[in-house]
């Protein structure tokens, strides 16, 4: 190879190279095989589908609203989400990365229903418990619970599991980053039997 010819090579590559960093981390590598800052691939947890695992331990995050992952993030990061895994994984990523992270992860496509549901869940879900002072859980979650922004996530798809282990974070205070105690006076309210119905009827609702 000429000495030109090298050159114009290596000039496309520092371009190439240079191009890249600009355009910023790519959400996709992130979410498969993880960050530029050394934060592991969301994937390895949350499945490669970003649909989570049926025991609770991982939440299916495919399709939630981007803001609303980036405050959990924050919420991770500053203590108000305590989790042995997420917080310091959430100490590792970089604002770019998380950006690039949580948009990857909502165009993804959600979880799909699972399960037979609960007539008595989906009676919470629609109407509420207003003898216990509970509203229903489509007031603050939307029409089917298919989310409304950075504070109230799609509950349709999510695995049951994993919705009643977070009623007992709330209720224990190990989670406290809900709009004005909102999901604690739920969680206080509701009993077991309550909680499992409506984490049965969100799971088998399609989005």
């Amino acid at each position: 190879m000429s000495r030109s010819l090298f050159a114009a090579g290596l000039a496309v590559g520092v371009v190439a190279a240079s191009a890249a960093a600009a355009a910023g981390p790519s959400g996709a590598e992130i979410f498969e095989n993880g960050a530029p800052s050394g934060a592991p691939a969301c994937s390895a947890c949350h499945g490669a589908d970003g649909h989570g695992s049926d025991d609770g331990q991982f939440p299916a995050i495919a399709g939630l609203d981007a803001a609303y992952l980036a405050k959990q993030i924050a919420d991770f990061k500053a203590g108000r989400r305590a989790n042995d895994t997420m917080a310091p994984i959430a100490e590792m990523l970089t604002d770019a990365e998380v950006a690039a992270v949580t948009a990857q992860i909502a165009a993804m496509p959600p979880a799909p229903p699972k399960g037979e549901g609960s007539k008595a869940g989906d009676a919470i879900a629609k109407v509420g418990r207003w003898d216990l002072g509970v509203p229903g859980c489509e007031s603050c979650h939307g029409v089917g619970g298919a989310g409304a922004g950075a504070h109230f996530p799609a509950l349709a798809g999510q695995k049951a599991a994993y919705i009643v282990a977070q009623f007992g974070e709330w209720r224990s205070g190990k989670r406290n980053n809900d709009p004005l105690g909102l999901m604690k006076s739920v969680a206080d309210r509701l009993d077991d039997a309550d909680l499992a119905a409506v984490a049965a009827h969100f799971e088998a609702a399609r989005r």
